[in-house]
């Protein structure tokens, strides 16, 4: 009965509240934007030069800045994985 139920529940959602497949970059420049942030808000991040990159997909985040970004926006790592 509950396993029924619990995949009821996973089709409705999947069907009406789908979360769309987003890349790191493209979560960071959510949150700069939700945020107000600019470049040099986020010298953990790298410099203006680096975060450019970073959301133009020309460059990877890495595993330390995703830590960083995780821990200052309050998400967790997997948010910034593609």
């Amino acid at each position: 009965m509950l396993d029924t139920l619990g995949t009821l529940i996973e089709a409705y959602e999947a069907d009406h509240y789908s979360i769309p497949n987003c890349s790191g970059s493209d979560v960071l420049a959510y949150l700069i934007e939700e945020h107000g942030l600019g470049f040099s808000d986020l010298p953990e991040i790298g410099t203006s030069e680096t975060i450019e990159s970073i959301l133009n997909k020309d460059q990877a985040l890495t595993l330390s800045q995703i830590q960083h970004l995780a821990q200052r926006f309050k998400v967790q790592d997997q948010v910034f994985l593609d």
